[in-house]
């Protein structure tokens, strides 16, 4: 019988315009914390339909709010940013929060003009990530790191200071590309919109991964992510995250609903426990509620009734 998983809750990024302050956010860190959840998850954008929020800001924040929980971005989007000051901003979030940071990065290009916007193509954002990752790497733990690649070119580059300890890199996506990015530069990886067989095979693309790159299978931990909304019934629930999932992604609901659990806290967990069998070790919830204070004590219902499920954790 597997364990039960760490349960990680999305937290807003503020926005004064849309009533979102930043002393918002820090609240429901801190309940988020006081609730026994495992980690709090930011997202990042820099424009998605025009909207951004830097899942590093966001979570350097929360880092000097909170104490104990993990932190951890899903995902950043690596390629959009040169990996020299990503390097940086890590190591010093790290450092601030003592060791709890997680660095979960992913491709994006659901709006392409965010990368147009940047001066990226968007084609490039694959091949941009696998080479900012090795470089990150070496420069938390190396000094006068060079590196001659097509899209990046470092020539004895030293970055101070460095991380506590490296850092574990989350990888999140669904494509092939993804799951061969974690098994040959993650310490984990993070599903999203997967079918229950589509998230096995995930397991065993990693593991052919890692091991063509000479790493340990096994010590690449493996998790998914859920869009999720609790309510008194299912009818309700679906009604709440089905419109924030289309504002979100201009896309109808039908496309997510498969994979998107929703109704009490103990049907959500029921949805989930299958990828728990499988062998998902953290789950992250991105929980649609009326205040990020609702999401907050959701997200403690359903780690409570996945305890219930698999205890001995």
């Amino acid at each position: 019988m597997p364990t039960a998983p760490r349960v990680s809750v999305r937290i807003p990024a503020w926005d004064i315009r849309i009533g979102t302050t930043g002393e918002m956010t820090l609240d429901a860190a801190r309940r988020a914390e006081a609730a026994g959840l495992d980690g709090v998850i930011a997202g990042d954008h820099v424009t998605f339909y025009g909207y951004g929020n830097d899942g590093l800001i966001t979570l350097t924040a929360i880092a000097a709010a909170t104490s104990r929980i993990e932190l951890k971005t899903s995902v950043y989007l690596l390629p959009l940013r040169h990996p020299v000051p990503v390097a940086l901003q890590v190591a010093q979030l790290d450092q601030l929060s003592g060791g709890r940071f997680v660095f979960g990065i992913g491709i994006g290009g659901e709006d392409p003009r965010e990368f147009e916007a940047c001066g990226v193509d968007p084609r490039t954002r694959g091949a941009r990530t696998n080479e900012a990752l090795q470089i990150i790497k070496r420069l938390w733990v190396e000094d006068g790191v060079s590196f001659d690649g097509k899209h990046f070119q470092l020539d004895a580059v030293t970055v101070y200071p460095k991380p506590l300890r490296p850092v574990p890199i989350f990888v999140g996506g669904r494509s092939d590309a993804a799951l061969r990015r974690a098994g040959r530069y993650g310490d984990g990886y993070t599903g999203i919109w997967q079918s229950l067989d589509r998230f096995r095979q995930a397991r065993e693309l990693i593991d052919a991964a890692a091991l063509e790159a000479g790493r340990d299978p096994a010590a690449i931990e493996m998790g998914i992510q859920f869009w999720t909304s609790v309510a008194p019934t299912r009818d309700a629930a679906r009604g709440v995250v089905a419109q924030s999932m289309e504002a979100m992604y201009r896309l109808p609901f039908e496309r997510f609903e498969r994979y998107t659990p929703f109704g009490t806290a103990a049907e959500v967990a029921d949805h989930i426990a299958p990828y728990v069998e499988a062998g998902a070790r953290h789950i992250n919830l991105i929980g649609v509620q009326d205040t990020p204070e609702e999401a907050v004590d959701r997200a403690a219902e359903i780690r409570q009734a996945l305890r219930e499920r698999f205890p001995g954790a």
